[in-house]
């Protein structure tokens, strides 16, 4: 006997532990830039898996690496090698202009957390002691579910029922470059963690001064810049790392989510000035750059590196901001569109403050995926290889949602 939708949500409201609400969909393949759920129903996707779908749903180079190696290797421990995580750390440090080594892990809270233990030992290694060895980061940013990494993320939200927090951690305001002065000051922060786009924050880059300025503040205090690329990086923002697009050189760029395009796979890449603190034995993981997970990445970095799909990038980009524009211009609805490439945030107007979640449920009644951050930002970031169709339709899509949403107050 098949079940039915309602009877498979079911199963997830009684097994799941409860820390999701998700759409009441099952969702059951998708191609490309649309998905299908398990009653037929097809959907544009505006989401990608929060960014991580970088080259859409079944993505034939990707299938083929995968099904490849699938018959050959999934998992050896790093007590052993295996080439395809080799092939893959080559092509970050090539590709990324700064770094020197890479250490893999499974996700993007992982890969942030060995950033920080690097920082602090790097810092150690300097002989500061552990009044010296503070992180600082950034309010509306998000860095991760773990205890150091949402500790990290400096959003009190995220903090309440969880202490006692790691110490070690101070905060200041987002493209506020004389706080962040003020906060270096006593010689106290070893390394910055910033976001060059804040996802969860509200879809907010970076001005370029704020970048440089923490670039060269981490200089005079003699700190390192770690940028936190999970959502930006990997040709998100029209460049194959977000920080290529400000001109600046980090120390340390964490990767996750469209890495793998939807293969669970994170990276924490360093530069010079710290590629050999971590030595033999202070850090690992069972599962990090397994060989399946590394030929699905390898295989997904050779289709991110290519000028057509920046060009693509660009030009959706562009679609996107003219069919909000549009939008506004019938609706009165936002406050601000902003972001850079395909991560783009439009702000509610206070007029519809809170009502980002009403206009998602709506969408899927249209046939529309499209995700939020935080109550009045509704969050673009589809597939950077997205068709001008896929766009178009979507579009109209989100028209009909809105105009329904708006109807019903």
């Amino acid at each position: 006997m098949t079940d039915s939708t309602a009877d498979l949500y079911a199963l997830a409201e009684r097994y799941y532990v409860p820390v999701y609400r998700p759409r009441r969909i099952v969702l059951d393949h998708g191609r490309g830039s649309r998905v299908w759920d398990r009653d037929g129903v097809e959907y544009i996707d505006f989401g990608a898996g929060i960014a991580v779908n970088a080259l859409g749903h079944a993505h034939p180079a990707l299938l083929a690496a995968l099904h490849e190696q699938a018959g050959k290797l999934w998992h050896t421990s790093n007590v052993f090698v295996s080439e395809p995580p080799l092939r893959l750390a080559q092509a970050l440090v090539e590709a990324s202009g700064f770094a020197e080594r890479v250490f893999f892990c499974n996700s993007g809270a992982e890969a942030n957390e060995a950033a920080i233990k690097l920082a602090r030992r790097w810092a150690s290694a300097q002989g500061r002691g552990p009044e010296r060895r503070t992180i600082l980061s950034f309010r509306g940013s998000f860095h991760g579910r773990t205890l150091a990494a949402v500790t990290a993320t400096a959003q009190p939200k995220y903090h309440e029922g969880f202490e006692p927090l790691p110490p070690g951690f101070a905060y200041s305001d987002f493209n506020d470059l004389a706080a962040a002065k003020a906060a270096m000051a006593d010689g106290s922060v070893c390394a910055v963690l910033v976001e060059p786009v804040q996802g969860e924050g509200g879809v907010t880059p970076a001005t370029p001064g704020f970048l440089a300025g923490l670039r060269e503040l981490c200089d005079r205090h003699d700190a390192l810049l770690i940028c936190d690329e999970i959502q930006c990086g990997m040709g998100r923002t029209g460049h194959l790392f977000a920080s290529h697009g400000y001109g600046v050189e980090p120390d340390v760029v964490t990767l996750a989510k469209a890495l793998g395009s939807g293969f669970p796979i994170g990276a924490m890449l360093v530069g010079a000035r710290a590629a050999d603190t971590l030595s033999f034995g202070v850090h690992g993981t069972t599962f990090g750059g397994n060989p399946l997970a590394a030929a699905v990445a390898g295989a997904a970095l050779k289709e991110l590196t290519s000028a057509a799909l920046m060009e693509n990038v660009s030009r959706q980009a562009d679609a996107i901001r003219a069919g909000l524009a549009a939008l506004h211009a019938e609706f009165d609805l936002f406050d601000d569109v902003r972001g850079a490439g395909l991560m783009i945030g439009a702000q509610l107007r206070p007029a519809h403050a809170g009502r980002a979640g009403d206009i998602l449920d709506a969408c899927i009644g249209q046939g529309l995926l499209l995700l939020q951050a935080g109550p009045d930002v509704l969050r673009f970031v589809p597939a950077l290889n997205i068709g001008d169709d896929d766009i178009a339709e979507g579009l109209r899509r989100l028209r009909r949602a809105l105009a329904g949403c708006l109807a019903s107050g």
